[in-house]
């Protein structure tokens, strides 16, 4: 591949030594950053070399602030896609391989300048499409054993292998998120899950920020369900897991004197806005919420007379009931004082229930909380909606999630 002609020299040289250590079989990886395209969210791109079925490919892993999205590229193709990035999309690009690394820069003008060093990382590069990745959460931890994901070798077993990944891509989210919340130096935490069910994500959350994070936490697990609750209690005790119980009960009865973390994955139609309207309440900092099973909203949809010839199937009416539903709660927890994120929680291959809801309290603008009040009534409006739980809620001073 000849690298474009507009290209600076530093530039071509950039991609000649990536050439070269392709071939040789030396490279680590390649890091593009300092980006500057349409993608508000996309932070930056690491690229490897992997072998797949089909042979040797080039992984592109796209980080963005609440997602990974990974696609790869024959090695060709992926030459030429970095060459289209390099220095227009990403400004900056590192180059590690086992023999040395490269660093190269560009200024908004063009100007580019490589630098070149002695090899951060040593070892031999890893090509291997399921290389381990580091997590958040040690496989070997005796929770994860004793709940039924890993077997008595401590290997998560091949029936759980979804639920591994949803448990560690949940921990991912939570801590950007801790992050950038208020809570980000704040030493003891309480949490509280609902509909915490066999616990997996609720013992994964405890020993992230117990084990990992070194901090102070009193986290509530509740669910319906009393043999889950034994279940649960009975493996917190055995691993001596300090801070942590589960107690029988729904939203409605259960509210904690003080909250700092809300968690509520896959709350069923309008529990969703019974855990929102909750950790609102309580002056929740972060809001975690999986909806599912959208019923409320379905029956009230009026198509506007513009979207009828569409609305008139059924799927749409019941994807545009999801939308709508879910749109009016991000503006809701918005004109609450949060700033809010709906983000794909993770691949449909893994849980059919995949859509986050992510509230991070802030300090409120009047400005803005008295636009967002105005969104949600002109929506109602358009789609001919009358009520929504969590706005029902909200309009009533002090009342609690079981109104």
């Amino acid at each position: 591949m000849t690298a474009p002609a507009a290209q600076p020299e530093p530039v071509i040289r950039f991609l000649a030594a990536l050439r070269a250590h392709l071939e040789q079989g030396t490279l680590l990886k390649l890091v593009l950053s300092a980006y500057h395209g349409p993608e508000t969210d996309l932070k930056k791109l690491e690229i490897r070399l992997v072998e797949l079925k089909a042979g040797r490919h080039l992984s592109f892993v796209f980080h963005h602030e609440t997602r990974d999205l990974t696609r790869n590229f024959s090695i060709a193709d992926g030459l030429t896609e970095i060459a289209n990035r390099l220095g227009k999309e990403f400004r900056a690009a590192h180059l590690l391989t086992s023999k040395e690394d490269f660093h190269l820069a560009c200024s908004r003008k063009g100007v580019a300048r490589l630098t070149r060093g002695a090899a951060a990382q040593p070892p031999a590069p890893a090509t291997q499409h399921n290389r381990a990745k580091r997590r958040l959460l040690d496989h070997r931890r005796p929770f994860l054993h004793a709940l039924g994901l890993t077997d008595a070798a401590h290997v998560v077993k091949p029936s759980m292998a979804h639920k591994w990944k949803q448990i560690n891509k949940f921990l991912e989210i939570f801590d950007h998120a801790l992050a950038e919340s208020p809570l980000a130096k704040q030493t003891t935490l309480d949490l509280v899950d609902f509909g915490c069910g066999k616990g997996y994500l609720t013992f994964a959350l405890h020993d992230y920020l117990h084990h990992t994070c070194s901090r102070t936490v009193n986290l509530t697990g509740v669910e319906l369900r009393p043999e889950l609750v034994r279940l649960c209690s009975n493996v917190a005790e055995h691993e001596k897991c300090a801070g942590l119980t589960f107690r029988q009960g729904g939203l409605e009865d259960y509210a904690p004197s003080k909250l700092d973390v809300l968690l509520a994955l896959h709350a069923c139609d309008t529990a969703t806005d019974l855990a929102l309207h909750l950790g609102i309440h309580a002056g929740a900092s972060l809001i975690l919420c999986a909806p599912c099973c959208h019923k409320e909203v379905r029956p009230q949809l009026v198509a506007p007379p513009v979207l009828q010839p569409i609305l008139q199937h059924g799927i749409h009416a019941a994807q545009t009931a999801e939308l709508v539903t879910d749109g009016l709660r991000a503006l809701l927890l918005e004109a609450s004082g949060y700033d809010v994120k709906v983000f794909e929680f993770i691949a449909l291959e893994h849980t059919d229930k995949n859509k986050m809801i992510l509230g991070i309290k802030k300090t409120p603008s009047p400005t803005h909380t008295a636009k967002s009040w105005q969104q949600v009534a002109a929506l109602k409006e358009f789609f001919g909606i009358r009520e929504q739980r969590l706005e029902a809620l909200l309009k009533v001073p002090g009342a609690h999630a079981d109104v």
